[in-house]
């Protein structure tokens, strides 16, 4: 911390750090290792976003509900860590795949899940020791920024993107 401001430089070496700790966590883990292939890196204009992606045989959340898996609980907690101790706000999004919900009597669809599912990681983000304060916004987008655009039914839409903010 040698407190240089809005040089955007210590951001992109901070965002690599952050990329590289994580895949080191998830390296030393045999249960994680196997996941690295669903974290996917992007800086954007608002700073380093993590995605987590489902695949056919692998979802973070039980079918239709915002439970996470144990070992989608497993790689949140390795995200966790990684960015608890950064000053840098972060905020939290979650996507789901295009399958409605057959049932119209159901109140759930994809909006409030997606926006559960952000809830979720949220709750397990401050358990892991990500302060309450520096979690700036969580949204639930459904479907509408689907992962793989061609196929509104790809698992990799289910997603959970959790973005560093530039600070």
């Amino acid at each position: 911390g040698s407190g240089q401001n809005g040089s955007g430089q210590s951001d992109s070496k901070t965002f690599s750090d952050v990329q590289q700790e994580l895949m080191i966590r998830l390296s030393e883990d045999k249960n994680l290792a196997a996941l690295k292939e669903q974290v996917k890196f992007v800086q954007d204009k608002d700073g380093l976003r993590i995605e987590i992606i489902d695949k056919a045989d692998f979802a973070m959340f039980s079918l239709g509900t915002n439970k996470l898996q144990p070992r989608a609980q497993a790689l949140l907690e390795a995200v966790a860590k990684t960015v608890a101790d950064l000053p840098n706000k972060v905020y939290v999004r979650g996507h789901t795949d295009g399958f409605g919900f057959s049932n119209n009597e159901s109140k759930n669809n994809n909006w409030a899940l997606s926006a559960e599912r952000a809830d979720s990681t949220r709750q397990l983000l401050e358990k892991m020791g990500v302060p309450s304060d520096r979690i700036t916004r969580i949204e639930g987008v459904a479907d509408t920024e689907p992962f793989n655009a061609a196929d509104p039914l790809d698992p990799r839409n289910r997603r959970i993107s959790i973005t560093v903010l530039n600070n």
